[in-house]
């Protein structure tokens, strides 16, 4: 396996010789012309809560025995480092340098599961 930089650019003008709306945009044209197509009945909202309620109350009254939770703006549980670590890798840290496009040693439990890939 090759790994290496690729040129993201993309212009949607461009490459589809227009410019495209925004969801407002699309949402207040249907609402303009009468199409309800995308919008939700306040019956069928309602029914979805009625659905979905007891789930959130059911979590809500019993957390997850030893969640990996962290604080924002940290840079994650160390679960994360150990989930990575099992397959010999680790995060990238922000401001390294950029990765090599040279083939990398693919790690034994992957080299299983990626056998004969190219």
């Amino acid at each position: 396996m090759r790994l290496g930089l690729v040129n993201m650019e993309f212009d949607y003008a461009r490459d589809f010789g227009t410019s495209h709306s925004t969801g407002y945009e699309r949402l207040l044209y249907d609402c303009m012309i009468g199409d309800a197509t995308l919008f939700q009945r306040a019956d069928m909202v309602e029914a979805g809560w009625r659905v979905i309620q007891p789930v959130l109350d059911a979590w809500s009254s019993t957390p997850a025995q030893q969640f990996p939770n962290y604080a924002a703006g940290t840079w994650g549980p160390a679960e994360a480092d150990e989930l990575l670590k099992r397959d010999g890798r680790s995060w990238r840290a922000i401001g390294e340098e950029q990765a090599s496009s040279e083939p990398t040693k693919v790690p034994e439990t992957l080299g299983r599961a990626t056998a004969g890939v190219r």
